[in-house]
């Protein structure tokens, strides 16, 4: 199979912890791009494409966030196959008509997500995940039309639309990135609950949340055969 090519729509802070961690898990060609930095796409010339997490809100005025919405809006309308991880989860739902607002508290640490109904991008997986989770802002209404796979207490952790998903969850951590992250949140959460989540980055609990992973590859499945079908339909 050719290999896929993707753009990989970097809006982490720390752009190169979010670099390593995709990179590992996409077994595709990923042209990267960190949106923060004002580094957007100029075409569509791509299989499909994927927006990772970040530090920052859907919903803040800043000029990068507007450009890649825009960018983003494009692709669905080109009919790019995409994926959101967390931040780009909720840029997704915004994009595509959903509403995103902040919780006003913080889900962090590996927790359980449950299975909402079959889906192609959790094919294969149990009907509860053990996931590594960090966030405050959460998809509180799903796009129009859109169908919700995933959930837990906190709400919504997976939808799909057409040839979008998005799921609110990492399922591209290792232990290293979980610890970081939450050694980061110190000043914005109490010390104890900090410690807590620490305690709990465990090498058993990160294997159970590698199952997880297998979402990349039902992803990249799904963008060959959308990229394989339009190929079939070209004229000659």
């Amino acid at each position: 199979m050719t290999s896929i090519r993707l753009a990989l729509l970097n809006v982490a802070q720390k752009e190169d912890d979010t670099s390593r961690n995709f990179h590992r898990e996409l077994d595709a060609n990923l042209v990267e791009f960190h949106c923060p930095s004002g580094e957007i796409p100029d075409s569509y010339q791509f299989d499909g494409f994927v927006v990772t997490g970040s530090w920052a809100s859907v919903y803040w005025d800043r000029e990068w966030i507007g450009r890649l919405k825009t960018w983003v809006g494009g692709a669905v309308e080109a009919g790019l196959p995409g994926l959101g991880i967390c931040y780009g989860h909720q840029l997704l739902a915004d994009v595509l008509g959903g509403r995103v607002r902040s919780m006003g508290e913080y889900e962090i640490g590996y927790r359980t997500v449950e299975q909402d109904g079959e889906n192609r991008l959790l094919d294969g997986l149990d009907e509860e995940l053990t996931v590594f989770t960090t966030h405050s802002d959460h998809v509180v209404e799903a796009p129009p039309g859109a169908t919700v796979f995933a959930k837990n207490e906190y709400g919504i952790h997976g939808f799909r639309k057409e040839h979008i998903f998005a799921v609110q969850f990492h399922p591209e951590y290792d232990m290293t990135t979980a610890r970081a992250v939450t050694e980061g949140k110190t000043g914005q959460l109490p010390d104890e609950r900090i410690e807590a989540v620490l305690d709990g980055i465990t090498a058993e609990q990160y294997e159970a949340a590698c199952q997880a992973k297998q979402l990349f590859d039902n992803f990249l499945d799904y963008v060959a055969e959308i990229r394989d079908r339009r190929v079939a339909n070209r004229p000659i």
